[in-house]
């Protein structure tokens, strides 16, 4: 009878470790560090745009760190490149959960390359908090471990519209480049027309990569268009808004947040005065916001070599997003729990327009826009708006 008390106290014994243990053996979190993944573009044309993102939100990280950490451990934030190509997020993403085996995933810049990895992250139940990608069908229907801090493409260019609409526009056309990202959006965007009552005047394509648009500026010109929807990245936008200024046209252009860094565009294009008769969204604040002047000195701090941009403020708004996140799990952190913690957080950052909210029901959690123009070599916001 003793031998088996003593046995049964060891069984409990042993089980109860055996518990603790497994808690501890969360992959990607030791007694001292959380490792985080991030996937994103970090070679090629849009090289800057990745970058930049990512030192925006390991800026947070750092500075979360330098302080203690969160619940006594240090994120370490570990970066793969799947240089906005659907055949390179597979692999990236891959090593991040295999090799890297980091506790979840903040990154996604490229939608096409976020949805092509897509299928691993789900598969491998990993948390992802997405932080610049747009394509809807990333968090519609909800998937209960993946969360976006970026507006969708669908309530970009539902904003773009009504934007141009509010302005006073009679003859809007619409202006994409050819490609999945652009095509995401694009039904949507005839969804807004329809719901708006109108009809785009003009549905042109380029390029994502052209060296000239004067074709389609001139036909823009002839049909009268006075205010264009550009669903477009910067290369295709630079090479369109400067083509309409050379042949002295003027209508009004309003751009997503591809395309949203409006001093950079200025800087791309070249010609002051370009874009005195463009607004582009952005989810920030005007990056001359007072709540920003102490984040431009710590980006400067850890990354000399950068010039500050909107791109840092994704980052910035979605790594405090992601440590309120990571304070709420717990010092106990679990992937579940974590999921649990951003399920009901809501969050007014320094860097966005709007808050940060998400709900069990809802992983869209960012649904607020600025308007902003580049004007006589500063940057005005011009106005905002709230999507329902």
């Amino acid at each position: 009878m003793k031998r088996f008390q003593v046995s049964s106290a060891a069984l409990t014994i042993g089980l109860l470790l055996g518990s603790a243990g497994s808690s501890a053996a969360e992959i990607g979190v030791t007694d001292t560090e959380i490792l985080i993944g991030a996937l994103g573009v970090l070679t090629g044309p849009l090289y800057n745009n990745g970058k930049t993102i990512y030192d925006g939100v390991e800026t947070v990280y750092n500075e979360v760190n330098a302080a203690g950490g969160i619940n006594g451990r240090k994120i370490r934030y570990v970066r793969e490149d799947d240089a906005c190509k659907p055949e390179q997020a597979v692999p990236a993403v891959k090593k991040l959960i295999f090799e890297h085996k980091v506790f979840m995933i903040h990154g996604g810049g490229c939608s096409n390359a976020s949805l092509a990895a897509m299928p691993d992250i789900v598969k491998a139940q990993i948390p992802w908090v997405i932080t610049a990608s747009t394509a809807p069908q990333l968090t519609d229907p909800v998937n209960p471990r993946i969360f976006t801090t970026m507006l969708a493409g669908w309530m970009e260019t539902a904003g773009q519209l009504q934007r141009l609409i509010d302005t006073g526009a009679k003859k809007i056309a619409i202006v994409r480049q050819r490609d999945a990202w652009a095509e995401s959006r694009y039904k949507p965007l005839l969804d807004s027309f329809a719901q708006a009552g109108r009809k785009p005047v003009l549905d042109e394509e380029i390029s994502a990569d052209p060296s000239d648009a004067t074709g389609v500026a001139l036909k823009l010109q002839a049909a009268g268009v006075d205010g264009v929807v550009a669903v477009l990245f910067p290369k295709a936008a630079t090479v369109l808004i400067r083509d309409m200024y050379k042949i002295g046209y003027k209508p009004l252009v309003v751009g997503g947040s591809a395309i949203g860094d409006v001093k950079a565009m200025d800087q791309a294009i070249g010609i002051r005065g370009a874009l005195d008769n463009f607004q582009a969204l952005s989810p920030t604040k005007a990056a001359t916001n007072p709540s920003m002047t102490q984040w431009k000195a710590r980006v400067k701090k850890y990354y000399p070599q950068d010039e500050f941009q909107t791109w840092h403020m994704f980052g910035i708004a979605s790594g405090q997003f992601m440590v309120e996140g990571l304070k709420r799990a717990g010092r106990d952190l679990t992937r579940d729990g974590l999921v649990k913690a951003l399920s009901g957080l809501s969050l007014n950052s320094d860097a966005y327009a709007g808050p940060i909210s998400c709900t069990p029901e809802n992983h869209q959690c960012y649904r607020s826009m600025a308007w902003f123009s580049f004007i006589n070599g500063d940057i005005k916001e011009m106005g905002q708006t709230q999507l329902k």
